[in-house]
């Protein structure tokens, strides 16, 4: 039987367009299958909050001043629980937060709203956003779609939980270190972690050593191109900060005609070494090593060049990845707002761990970190500098089960993320965009491949995409709850 949410997003944004469905019909029928899905022991938990009245009143506010050209006019979505929106609670994962009700809303709120979208809620996120993986103290766990028991990834699981379970279209999402395409890969989702400086509220310039950025979640590469299309110009114009990055040959960045058309041949890397293969035993899952040469097969397919692709060497006095990444993650925290024995009591030991190592940190640890992850940057800039695009397994094992990683013991889980994610902080580190792909089930749960592009061009992964997508029809595969 035909539902609303089996409908791409932007089909459902032509059937507001066309008048069709309301804004007020599409955000009940969300806000239903939330209601009926999400919740309970075996609910998939990727909500937090539920803003129903004040989405239902936002939906018949933008009905009642008629159809709009706003890029996601009329669109449910939902924010992450790291940002703010005015009247919901923001509860950043954790005990320590309190529930602050913020009486604004933070910059990519507004730019969403600008852009039409409907906010339905809070979707969920691990303590600070911290881990690769979305199970909270404070709850709820965040479950996979595709199977309960398993976990969603992080941190931006609740937003691709909700996705996967069509109780959204698309939802935006945050990136420090994986976490737009850990969650999607392991849900069977899209996710785009944009460059640095490409998205003006979410840009990463602001932050330490510039890593997180905001990027979307969805089914599709078009509606992930959408939904970029809207975190970058709101208005449908130009983005509105004059130092954000530019689409190349497209001064007001229209990504989603680069997805639509999805043209273009390339030479193509395929890397299988990650940088942190020395510090810790990271083996890739063999299943997904298949997945990954039959992409590349299909890409070569598709007329792209297929060569192999390797780091930067690891010769002596070249950056040590791991320590510093290590370093830089320690000190992001250092800032959260833990000040007597109580508040580190209310925080979850991996957190408690960070915010300690992190204000053990002097100024000349962290400045030499700071200067040996740039050095790593360009390095990594030069050694793919021959590839349009570097391929590699989006993640290094399938999905694990809900408890897997160690809570109790944080350099055991710390561990563990690199074990399942190796490929992705690095991208991070260097400022480039990169993209997770769902080609592929392995015993029946989704195994993705990741892109990792130029710097500024998105537009390049997304054509690419937009190719296996037609190619391979991966927006077909649901998981039961669909």
């Amino acid at each position: 039987m035909f539902e609303l949410h089996h409908l791409s997003a932007q089909e459902q944004w032509d059937w507001l367009r066309r008048g069709e469905v309301t804004p007020r019909e599409l955000t009940d029928h969300y806000l239903a299958r939330i209601d009926r899905l999400d919740s309970g022991d075996d609910g998939v938990g990727a909500f937090v909050a539920v803003g129903a009245d004040a989405a239902r009143d936002r939906a018949d506010a933008l009905g009642r001043a008629g159809r709009s050209t706003a890029p996601l006019w009329g669109l449910p979505l939902a924010d992450k629980d790291l940002t703010d929106r005015a009247g919901l609670p923001t509860g950043l994962g954790s005990r320590l937060s309190r529930g602050r009700v913020p009486e604004q809303d933070s910059e990519i709120s507004a730019v969403l709203g600008e852009a039409g979208a409907v906010s339905l809620g809070k979707t969920a996120t691990p303590e600070f956003g911290l881990t690769g993986y979305t199970e909270p103290v404070v709850g709820p766990v965040t479950r996979n779609p595709w199977r309960r028991d398993l976990g969603a990834g992080g941190s931006s699981g609740g937003a691709a939980a909700a996705v996967a379970a069509g109780l959204l279209p698309f939802a935006p999402g945050s990136d420090g270190g994986g976490s737009i395409r850990i969650p999607a890969a392991m849900t069977g989702l899209v996710g785009l972690k944009p460059s640095r400086g490409r998205v003006p509220a979410q840009s990463g310039i602001t932050s330490l050593g510039g890593l997180a950025v905001g990027g979307p979640i969805a089914r599709t590469v078009a509606d992930a191109a959408m939904l970029l299309d809207a975190m970058v110009s709101p208005d449908g114009r130009a983005p509105r900060d004059h130092f954000a990055l530019r689409a190349p040959g497209s001064p007001d960045g229209a990504w989603l005609g680069t997805a639509v058309r999805g043209e273009g041949r390339f030479q193509l890397g395929v890397l299988t070494a990650s940088p942190w293969d020395d510090a810790y035993d990271v083996r890739v899952d063999p299943r997904l090593l298949g997945v990954l040469r039959d992409t590349a097969d299909q890409l070569d397919a598709l007329g792209h060049g297929v060569d192999d692709a390797s780091l930067p060497g690891s010769d002596p006095g070249a950056p040590n990845y791991p320590a510093l990444f290590r370093t830089i993650w320690q000190a992001s925290a250092a800032g959260i707002p833990a000040e007597t024995d109580d508040d580190f009591a209310l925080l979850e030991p991996m957190t408690a761990w960070l915010v300690r190592r992190g204000r053990e940190l002097g100024a000349r640890e962290l400045g030499a970190a700071l200067a040996g992850l740039s050095a790593f940057e360009q390095s990594v800039i030069a050694a793919f500098d021959r590839f349009d695009a570097v391929l590699t397994p989006s993640l290094a094992l399938l999905p694990p089960a809900l408890g897997w990683h160690d809570a109790d013991d944080p350099e055991r889980a710390f561990e563990q993320q690199c074990l399942v994610s190796p490929f992705t902080s690095f991208v991070n580190v260097a400022g480039l965009p990169a993209i997770t792909l769902p080609v592929a089930e392995v015993d029946g749960l989704p195994a993705g491949v990741q892109l990792i592009g130029r710097p500024g061009r998105e537009d390049v992964l997304l054509a690419i995409g937009a190719q296996l997508e037609r190619r391979l029809r991966w927006q077909r595969r649901h998981p039961d709850c669909w």
